[in-house]
């Protein structure tokens, strides 16, 4: 019996199929290699092709026998969401249909759904708890809510039972240093900030210091990638053991600021990393945490990474023995 971990050659998936594979599980990857690496995937059996080609899923279903499914297959970039919003609902809405349509005809009755705190849109608390509006603000977030949304009708209509986990920044990389975080183009902050010490930029920039926060600059909440890895995990456990349909927040329940961040990599690396400060961005919240006292509770979930430095050490490790990612 195999989990299919959809998007498992791209970066948070990569580290679930990593710790599935450590716990002894047999794995069977689907993804279509536009942004995920194919060096990524530690072992199992990869499978490269869309979830939308009908002909391809059934193949993948017809030749493994699986009984669940680690679903992070999605197109993730949020301004690139608000340019080409076709092609995100394409992508992640009509592509976890198909996904899901698949699992019914095949009898497969439990999925874990990699969601996000983008879900939210600007918070009315923080932390933020699952009970929160849930008000998107950009296409990103609206596909991946209307995923969630999807994927629980699955449950009355045709027993599908579904956890959807909500999180916020994934960061750092796996501690034996094979697989870690290659974006093409790179957004996310720790991997920005790193490419001035490895000589690929002259400085990081910091959209805006004027923020209702200690030092002025956004705060995030930041999870190391093998405990966000832990938490599906202990989501597919808890669908084994019968638990029913439910939504978790994950997040450390502490933030970060910008500025931290570049301090914490200036004491990792030695390097001074010059910064630069810029207006702010249109719709960027001051701050943004979650919490994850609900996955705690009811999936046994805690932080084993939680230090700052702990995070930033572990990609340094990965981004300065892979300078240029998988194309090293």
């Amino acid at each position: 019996m195999a989990v299919l971990v959809t998007g498992g050659a791209g970066y948070i998936g990569s580290h679930t199929v990593a710790e599935l594979l450590e716990a002894g599980e047999e794995v069977v990857v689907v993804d279509n290699l536009t942004t995920g690496h194919r060096e990524a995937v530690l072992g199992g059996k990869l499978y490269v092709g869309d979830l939308r080609d009908q002909e391809f899923l059934s193949r993948v279903f017809d030749e493994n026998e699986i009984e669940s499914v680690v679903h992070f297959a999605a197109s993730s970039l949020v301004g690139e969401s608000m340019q080409h919003p076709g092609n995100y609902y394409s992508n992640n809405v009509y592509g976890t249909l198909c996904l899901l349509e698949q699992m019914n005809r095949s009898g497969v009755k439990r999925i874990v759904f990699s969601s996000t705190a983008a879900t939210y849109g600007e918070p009315e608390q923080v932390p933020v708890p699952e009970t929160s509006r849930t008000a998107p603000t950009n296409a990103y977030g609206d596909t991946k809510l209307a995923m969630e949304a999807m994927i629980r009708w699955f449950d009355p209509a045709h027993g599908i039972k579904s956890v959807s986990l909500r999180y916020f920044n994934a960061a750092g990389a796996h501690e034996n240093g094979r697989i870690g975080e290659d974006h093409r183009p790179e957004t996310h902050l720790i991997p920005l900030i790193l490419q001035v010490p490895l000589g690929q930029r002259e400085q990081v920039t910091i959209y805006g210091d004027d923020y209702p926060t200690e030092d002025g600059t956004c705060i995030r909440d930041y999870l190391h990638v093998s405990d966000l890895a832990d938490a599906h995990i202990r989501a597919l456990r808890y669908l084994r053991e019968g638990g029913s349909s439910d939504v978790f927040n994950l997040g450390s329940g502490q933030g970060f600021s910008v500025k931290q961040m570049i301090e914490a990599a200036r004491r990792v690396t030695g390097h001074p990393i010059p910064d630069v400060t810029i207006p702010r961005r249109a719709g960027d919240p001051a701050v943004l945490i979650a919490s994850s006292d609900k996955a705690q509770r009811v999936l046994g979930w805690k932080l084993t990474r939680d230090r700052l430095e702990t995070i930033v050490e572990s990609a340094w490790n990965w981004h300065r023995s892979h300078p240029n990612g998988y194309g090293d």
